[in-house]
C-alpha cells in the first residue's frame, strides 16, 4: 500500500511541476493537496483506488510510448545500413558484371581471330614453302575516293620487299610498294594506280587497271573480244611479279572484274616472298 501511496504522490507532484504546473500552485497549495490524497489513501475511500488505478495506467502508458522512440531509431539505423550496404553491393557487382561481359566479348573476338588464321595458314600452305609466306595484320586502311591502299604490321624486318604479292585465301588482292622496317604499304588491285597483266580462262590477255571503285576493269583486251559473264581472271606472270595462274576474280554484266577478295574487308593478308621484284614501283 505504501509503495502504491508514493508511486501514486511522486507522479502526480512530477505532473504538477511542469513548466505549466509549477506557475500555478504554490507549495502549499502542493501540500495541502498531498494531504487530502494521503488522508483518502488511508481510509479506504472506495472511489480512490480506481482513481489511482486510471491515474498509474496513464503513467505508464506515457511512459511506454515516451521511451518508444529509443526502441525504433536503432532498429531504423539498423535497416538503413542495410539497405546502404546492399545498394553499394549491388553497384560493386554491376561493375563487376560489366567487366566479365567486356572480357566475353574479347573471347568471342579473338576465337573468331583464330580461326580466321587458320583458315589463311591451311590454304596458303598449298605446295608452297612456308617459311617464304609472311603473315601480316591490316593496321590502317587508307581508303579515300580513288586510292586504295593498305598498311600492314611486317617490312624489311620480316624480309618484306617492295613488289612483293599480297594474297588472301590464295587470291590476288594486290602488291607491296613501299617499305619501313615494321611495317608497309600495300596497293590493293583496285587503286587507280594498279595495273597487272592478266590471262582469261578463255586465252585472251589484258591488262587489270583499278578504276578507285570496288570493281577494276579490264583493258588492252583484242579488238574482236566480247566480254561476257562469268570469265573467270587470273595473274598472268609475266610481269616477273606475281605467280601464273593466281586467281582474281570474274567478269560481271557490266565488263567488270569482280574480286574474289572484298577490299574493304581486309583484317590479314599474306606476302609471299618468293617473287622479287628489282626496282621501284
Amino acid at each position: 500500500m505504501s509503495v502504491s501511496r508514493d508511486d501514486f504522490s511522486i507522479a502526480f507532484r512530477s505532473a504538477l511541476l511542469q513548466r505549466g504546473g509549477a506557475q500555478k500552485f504554490s507549495v502549499l497549495s502542493l501540500i495541502f493537496l498531498a494531504l487530502i490524497i494521503f488522508f483518502l489513501d488511508v481510509y479506504g475511500m472506495k472511489f480512490t483506488k480506481p482513481v489511482r488505478s486510471l491515474i498509474n495506467d496513464i503513467v505508464y502508458r506515457v511512459t511506454f510510448l515516451a521511451s518508444a522512440p529509443t526502441r525504433f531509431i536503432p532498429e531504423v539505423s539498423k535497416d538503413l545500413t542495410s539497405f546502404f550496404n546492399v545498394r553499394e553491393e549491388n553497384k560493386k557487382l554491376k561493375i563487376e558484371l560489366e567487366k566479365f561481359k567486356s572480357l566475353e566479348l574479347n573471347v568471342e573476338f579473338l576465337k573468331d581471330e583464330n580461326k580466321n588464321l587458320q583458315k589463311i595458314l591451311e590454304t596458303e600452305y598449298f605446295n608452297k614453302n612456308l617459311s617464304n609466306i609472311v603473315l601480316a595484320k591490316v593496321l590502317v586502311d587508307k581508303n579515300s575516293p580513288f586510292l586504295k591502299s593498305i598498311i600492314i604490321n611486317k617490312g624489311t624486318k620480316a624480309g618484306i620487299l617492295k613488289g612483293m604479292p599480297v594474297t588472301k585465301n590464295n587470291y590476288l588482292v594486290g602488291r607491296v610498294v613501299e617499305t619501313n622496317y615494321l611495317s608497309s604499304r600495300v596497293l590493293l588491285l583496285n587503286d587507280l594506280n594498279s595495273r597487272i597483266p592478266v590471262t582469261l580462262d578463255q586465252g585472251a590477255q589484258a591488262i587489270l587497271a583499278g578504276s578507285g571503285l570496288n570493281n577494276p576493269i579490264l583493258e588492252y583486251l583484242p579488238e574482236d573480244y566480247e566480254i561476257i559473264e562469268d570469265i573467270n581472271v587470273f595473274a598472268s606472270g609475266k610481269d616477273g611479279i606475281f605467280i601464273s595462274g593466281t586467281p582474281i576474280g570474274n567478269t560481271n554484266e557490266k565488263g567488270e572484274v569482280e574480286l574474289f577478295v572484298d577490299p574493304n574487308q581486309l583484317s590479314f593478308v599474306t606476302v609471299n616472298r618468293n617473287i622479287k621484284k628489282k626496282g621501284d614501283f
